[in-house]
């Protein structure tokens, strides 16, 4: 089976490395700071262990670039957040042509969508961003096409901001923390570590989203869904915080062998409490979860497992 598998990743051009040429699976993930880049590590580890012939790597990566890695062969699985994923399925903007290579594979988790302000910069409201100075991720991921999408639907684009810094989480930090930046935005978990390194030495306040603007936002996109951020998660904010969000999901490749994707699916369902030590969003996932349908196909191996453990039918 294993020299079967290695000679189809000969055909599909995958990288073959290690003692016995094993089968590598390059695994696509997020920016440093955020909760893609720390799991991704771990769940390659999992692979390693756990699916015979197999080697894993980690690569950084974004939700709107992993999309574009998994299509090209440039990678075997990625990240990704599910409603970038279902536009490069239907061939939505930003993408220029339908996805055909790419697959589901497991559900994990939903993201929330955050705006973190500095208490002192006068931002009550998205609206009040205008004339600011924001941090947002670089052009490839998936919360810098929601900042664009939000600032739309309150009439306002980054040609109305006083400065636009596209920048990893970290480095969002860094501006904020010296007062170059007045407002933040990330798509992450909650809570974020680098907002609470944020509020570990400036005071923050974090924006809500109306539920008017919210149906605006779902016309551009209606895979967004309702989320809340309870009050006391981050120091110093004492308020619900109405926000929007998405699905973190893991694509695969279409061309895999079902066989591989398979003993991938059962090994991440099996390992699954494992990857909450991580990331606590995940704690808990069950099958059930993971068979969860985000609007992306799902490829036959991980069709084949959920079926057979009864979380689909």
């Amino acid at each position: 089976m294993v020299g079967a598998l290695v000679v189809t990743g000969l055909l599909l051009g995958l990288a073959l490395t290690g003692e016995g040429a094993a089968l590598e699976l390059r695994i696509m993930t997020g920016p440093q700071g955020g909760s893609w880049y720390p799991l991704g590590g771990a769940i390659a580890e999992i692979l390693k262990q756990e699916v015979p012939g197999t080697s894993a790597s980690v690569l950084p990566g974004a939700g709107i670039i992993n999309i574009q890695g998994v299509e090209t062969g440039q990678t075997e699985i990625g990240f990704g957040n599910s409603v970038s994923t279902a536009d490069a399925i239907a061939g939505r903007e930003p993408f220029k042509a339908q996805a055909k290579n790419v697959r589901q594979l497991a559900t994990l988790y939903m993201q929330y969508f955050q705006i973190v302000v500095l208490d002192d910069a006068g931002i009550k409201s998205v609206a009040d961003l205008k004339g600011k100075s924001i941090a947002v991720q670089p052009r490839g991921n998936t919360g810098e096409q929601m900042t664009r999408e939000l600032l739309q639907v309150y009439g306002l684009s980054y040609k109305d901001m006083a400065k636009v810094s596209h920048v990893s989480y970290n480095d969002a930090v860094a501006l904020m923390k010296d007062g170059h930046a007045q407002a933040f935005t990330l798509i992450t978990t909650v809570p974020a570590a680098s907002i609470l390194d944020l509020a570990s030495s400036r005071k923050i306040r974090m924006l809500s989203l109306s539920d008017d603007k919210f149906k605006e936002l779902q016309k551009i996109n209606s895979g967004y869904a309702r989320r809340e951020i309870s009050k006391g998660i981050y120091p110093g904010v004492d308020y619900d915080v109405r926000q929007f969000g998405t699905y973190t999901h893991l694509m695969i490749r279409a061309d895999l062998p079902e066989d591989l994707v398979y003993g991938i699916t059962k090994a991440l369902a099996r390992n699954a409490d494992s990857l909450g030590a991580v990331v606590k969003d995940v704690k808990g996932l069950t099958v059930k979860e993971m068979a969860f349908d985000v609007g992306v196909p799902y490829h036959p191996g991980a069709l084949k497992f959920y079926k057979e453990a009864g979380a689909l039918r």
